[in-house]
């Protein structure tokens, strides 16, 4: 099959389109043919060889690819060839055909493109998991989601609205405003506003009413991350999803203590193995969404897969508004 190879740790111009052995399906397993798999920034980790976990190389990355299933295993009776799927994989998305699971394969709606499927895969659903199973957010709270020019979130705004909370939008890019707005944020945050220990605190109270956010939602780590820990309210809760800003930040506990608040992480691929009910359900809620136009897919670009470098590049240098999504035709 045609796929994109990464051949040796490092950088991605250790990837090249070549032809490599087409998957076979294990007794749990399902061959989908893919349509369409989203460039996501945890790709650029995983060539580079800082994920969590490190595949033998060579192989295929690419994660979420949205298509049709080809082929199931021998003990798989929920699908069968000709179902639209999305597949959750962890890689493997980069290519013609991609080996999944079956329970972290997902059956799209009749109304839902491959294209839309592909764009809010990962995003959506770590978004989902960060609001509602490690943040617990409850109708009418509010939520302060950082880096949320982002692709989660982008995707984090949109959910708050659905489930009927407040959505505050921390930016360090005053030309990303409209973007977040039309996502729906209440209110924006500036993230590169000057003293932003004080600043991020007072931007953040001045629209609560000195109250602060019920739930703060953190892909960006560093000095952003000490700065929104003084912005979160009584009993609040705060969940860390990455460190894209730079430094892993370290906290001081009596943070905690003083204001009866909650610091959690989401590592979001250990709940697709060790609890598909809840992957599941995340599943069902956003199609489910998506379907009665709560949420939509975030503005995307759509490329050939043979544009792989240009995606991941655009990616990697931040210059996306929305998602990018590479396409088999």
């Amino acid at each position: 099959m045609r796929a994109v190879v990464l051949n040796e740790y490092g950088s991605t111009g250790n990837l090249t389109m070549t032809e490599f052995p087409a998957p076979v399906p294990g007794p749990e397993e399902v061959i989908v043919d893919v349509h369409a798999t989203a460039v996501n920034y945890v790709d650029l980790v995983m060539i580079c060889g800082a994920y969590q976990f490190r595949p033998d190389v060579p192989f295929v990355p690419g994660k979420g690819p949205a298509g049709v299933v080809k082929e199931v295993g021998e003990n798989v009776t929920d699908f069968a060839p000709g179902d639209r799927v999305l597949a959750m994989a962890e890689k493997g998305g980069y290519a013609e055909l991609a080996l999944i699971h079956r329970n972290n394969c997902y059956r799209l709606p009749d109304m839902m493109s491959f294209v839309d499927a592909a764009s809010m895969a990962l995003v959506y659903d770590t978004a989902w998991f960060s609001l509602i199973e490690r943040g617990r957010f409850q109708v009418g709270e509010t939520v302060l989601v950082l880096g949320a020019s982002g692709g989660v979130g982008l995707a984090a705004i949109q959910l708050v609205k659905a489930f009927g909370g407040t959505a505050l939008a921390g930016i360090a890019n005053s030309e990303k405003a409209e973007l977040v707005r039309d996502a729906g944020a209440d209110h924006t945050i500036d993230l590169a506003a000057r003293d932003l220990r004080n600043s991020l605190r007072d931007q953040v109270f001045a629209v609560t009413n000195g109250r602060g956010a019920d739930v703060v939602i953190d892909p960006l780590g560093d000095e952003i991350f000490h700065a929104a820990v003084r912005a979160v309210a009584w009993r609040g809760r705060m969940v860390v999803i990455g460190f894209a800003a730079g430094q892993v930040p370290t906290l001081k506990a009596n943070y905690l203590l003083v204001k009866n608040i909650d610091i959690g992480g989401l590592q979001i691929s250990d709940y697709r193995r060790r609890r598909p009910d809840l992957t599941a359900k995340c599943f069902s809620q956003i199609f489910e969404f998506y379907e009665s136009a709560k949420i939509s897919a975030l503005p995307t670009e759509r490329m050939p897969l043979e544009d792989f470098a240009t995606g991941l590049r655009k990616v990697q240098e931040r210059t996306v508004r929305g998602r990018i999504v590479l396409t088999q035709n």
